[in-house]
């Protein structure tokens, strides 16, 4: 401060030909000490430094540097605020100090702690922590800066697992308990929201006992202070600093002091005593030595000299450039030429506090202006304490934080940053790890919202992010993936050609309708024997025809299904099962009519020839394709996507249409089936030679039982399996009739022809 009040005093463009006079107090971060102070100042106490007649108030304070601490300065703004005195602090920097209700002659150089939180929850959220722990200064500073980065850090989804306050002055008790929740707890990382000095004696209790690994967090109160370093587990420590500036000169300023400058200050007496170890002035009962002169100043290393690495003190001394400043707008006018400034006119402190609203220039290449709550722009330096080759910590900067920039853009990383233990992996502080695609999270009862579970997604749903808090359903044509990240489209299932099942019912199929063919062309080659005309050689071709049909409609059923297709097969199947039946009716009418005619007297087959026979056949078949068009007219059957069978694929299918029209096509051949089978038992005990009743019997009472087996199994067969049932019943009558009532008949005319004569089938023995 003194260096630049120097430099201004011998300025001839800043307040020309007019001296600033100071005055320094010691608060020594006590509240007490700082309101003393605030009232002394406020009374004008006398003696000043450069008291002369050319002053125009002599101990009258215009403006105050100060304090550096946030509950000081708060004390002092309550006393020296009432006379309108500004107060321009250099590292007070509690949020409250920006409301102007409350303090409206304060300004800070220093950033506001809203911004220092809100950049210290940044960082946390950059680095993916979830799960901190917190522990602040029981002060305005920790207090309220605290409560900013916790709002920070709620709105970034942060969960602090536990906050602990403190202050140095407190019982080794306290500490001992802050430190004992910070070994406890499961968070790897630690927010310190501290002062150096309340930093320095939570460290000091941390390491009396073997510390726990925990990567800090440090605010620009603590981590920059090179005393601090010393504590070797603190190593990887990351946080916010003011930034590191030059001031041109200051060095040379330092250096230069001299043996009168230092034994005319207090505060320099004390640094120099403490530097050089000896006493300015011989007292009675002192131990050290007396300085003698020889003690040199270059020649001490200490964080004195050290002026390359200024961060705390440009903030002292760009507060007395901006008082400066408003002084200057204050009396002195710029004309073309010069500036004239009126050094006799009565400056009151109003009219520094009015013009410091105002300031707005730049020092040193660092800009100096106040917003309307008197805080200035905000930028911070991201540093982290990196251990060097020498085993020793040093501080460097890894990035930046400015306020001034778009969202999204005001914070920085830009070089490797050394963590905890020495590692360049950056450590996970997380409460729960985070939930894979394909689940979501579950809350645990009682505890933050970042200590969740992670539960698979409910079949037919999905979660496509990371820590998805729910997962939602498919599309309904969509089922998932495995791991239930992704819905692809289900896959459609039904009766194809490719199938195995499709190419071995395709085959017995084909395999029964040659057989028929062979039957049919064995019936024509020996159609004039015997056999071939006893068992009415016309309705049994007609029957080996429907027969033929029979075993190929079944083939209508493979193959994804279509409008036309799913109208074929059923109907298809109905009319050539009906004319099938039929003529197994005629054929069983007409030997029951046969024989009833062999008795006296009795004429009835004249009632029954072949005309009457094709005109049964034909009215029987005639009612079933009149069912069948009524059917396809009122509702026919459709092709249909199932997807209520089967959650996880589609079933093409041929849905009934009308389930009346299905059951009654299904009805009438139950029913002409029934008949029939009814009428071959009445004609079972006829002359075996001749007779072919019991043959008849077999095939219906095989239809029928496959045809009763076929309901329930069609019923609760799933997906094309249904369909399946549907062509396993369709051939198993064909074969069950074929078989029954052709197959003796061929076997006797292809193997037993001597049996396939007149005299053996007129023998009824």
């Amino acid at each position: 401060m003194i260096f630049a009040i120097e430099e201004i005093n011998n300025s001839t463009e800043l307040l020309p030909e007019i001296k600033l006079g100071y005055q320094i107090y010691d608060s020594c971060a006590s509240v007490p000490m700082a309101m003393h102070v605030a009232f002394q100042l406020s009374n004008g106490q006398n003696p000043v430094f450069y008291k002369s007649s050319n002053c125009s108030q002599s101990g009258v304070v215009m403006a105050v540097v100060g304090d550096s601490g946030s509950t000081p300065s708060i004390g002092m703004l309550r006393i020296i605020g009432s006379f309108n005195i500004p107060l321009v602090s250099h590292f007070a920097t509690c949020a409250c100090l920006s409301d102007k209700q409350e303090y409206p002659t304060f300004f800070r150089t220093i950033p506001s702690d809203h911004y220092q939180a809100d950049a210290l929850a940044k960082m946390v959220k950059h680095f993916g922590w979830s799960w901190i722990g917190a522990v602040h200064s029981d002060s305005d500073y920790g207090n309220n800066g605290m409560a900013s980065f916790l709002d920070a850090a709620l709105r970034e989804g942060i969960c602090v697992e536990y906050i602990e306050s403190y202050f140095r002055t407190d019982p080794r008790s306290k500490i001992q308990r802050v430190a004992d929740v910070i070994r406890r707890s499961t968070a790897i990382v630690v927010v310190a929201f501290t002062a150096s000095g309340d930093m320095r004696a939570l460290l000091e209790e941390l390491a009396l006992n073997p510390p726990p690994p925990r990567q800090w967090i440090g605010s620009e109160g603590w981590v920059t202070d090179p005393h601090l370093m010393s504590f070797s587990f603190c190593a990887g420590a990351i946080g916010v600093a003011i930034q590191q500036s030059v001031i041109p000169g200051l060095r040379d300023f330092l250096l230069n002091l001299s043996a009168s400058e230092v034994a005319a200050s207090s505060v320099l007496t004390e640094f120099w005593e403490d530097a050089f170890n000896c006493k300015l002035t011989r007292n009675s009962d002192q131990e050290n030595r007396v300085c003698d002169g020889s003690e040199d100043i270059k020649t001490l290393l200490s964080p004195y000299t050290e002026t390359s690495q200024l961060r705390i003190t440009n903030m002292v001394y760009k507060a007395v450039y901006a008082i400066a400043h408003a002084i200057h707008n204050s009396v002195c006018k710029e004309t073309n030429i010069t500036t004239q400034c009126e050094k006799y006119n009565k400056l009151e402190s109003k009219q520094v506090f009015s013009e410091l609203k105002k300031v707005n220039f730049s020092r040193n290449g660092y800009h100096v202006s106040f917003d309307i709550n008197g805080d200035p722009v905000a930028f911070y330096e991201l540093v982290n304490w990196q251990k060097s080759e020498s085993g020793f910590t040093k501080l460097a900067k890894v990035g930046y934080y400015d306020a001034s920039l778009p969202m999204g853009q005001q914070f920085h990383i830009n070089q490797n940053i050394t963590w905890l233990e020495g590692t360049t992996q950056v450590p996970v502080s997380v409460c729960s790890e985070s939930c894979p695609p394909g689940t979501r999270k579950v809350l645990q009862k009682g505890k933050p919202i970042c200590c969740y579970d992670c539960i698979p997604c409910p079949e037919g749903e999905i979660s496509n992010i990371t820590d998805s808090p729910d997962c939602f359903p498919c599309p309904t044509e969509f089922w998932p993936n495995s791991k239930k990240d992704i819905c692809f489209p289900k896959p459609v299932e039904f009766l194809s050609f490719d199938d195995v099942l499709s190419v071995i019912l395709a085959a017995f199929s084909v395999s029964g309708a040659c057989l028929t063919i062979i039957t049919a062309a064995v019936f024509f080659r020996h159609r004039a024997t015997p056999m071939v005309r006893a068992n009415n050689s016309e309705l049994s071709f007609l029957l080996l025809f429907s027969l033929t049909l029979c075993f190929l409609c079944s083939l209508t059923f493979i193959g994804a299904p279509s409008e036309w297709s799913c109208m074929l097969r059923h109907t298809a199947f109905g009319i050539t099962f009906v004319l099938c039946i039929s003529c197994v009716l005629g054929k069983t009418i007409v030997v029951l009519m046969a024989f009833k005619a062999t008795l006296p007297g009795n004429n009835v087959m004249k009632w029954f020839g072949p005309l009457q026979q094709r005109m049964t056949v034909l009215t029987f078949t005639f009612i079933q394709v009149l069912i069948c068009i009524v059917w396809l007219v009122v509702s026919p059957p459709f092709p249909m996507k199932n997807l209520t069978t089967y959650k996880e694929k589609i079933i093409l299918e041929c849905a009934l249409g009308s389930a009346v029209g299905f059951w009654s096509v299904l009805g009438y051949i139950g029913l002409l089936a029934v008949l029939c089978f009814v009428l071959a038992v009445l004609a079972r005990k006829l002359p075996d030679n001749f007779n072919e009743a019991k043959m008849i019997t077999f095939s219906m009472l095989i239809f029928c039982a496959v045809w009763i087996t076929f309901i329930p199994a069609y019923i609760s067969s799933p997906g094309k399996f249904t369909v399946a049932v549907e062509i396993f019943a369709i051939l198993a009558s064909s074969f069950g009739l074929i078989l029954c009532i052709f197959a003796p008949k061929c076997f006797i005319i292809l193997f037993q022809p001597e049996k396939n004569t007149k005299k053996y089938l007129m023998n009824k023995n």
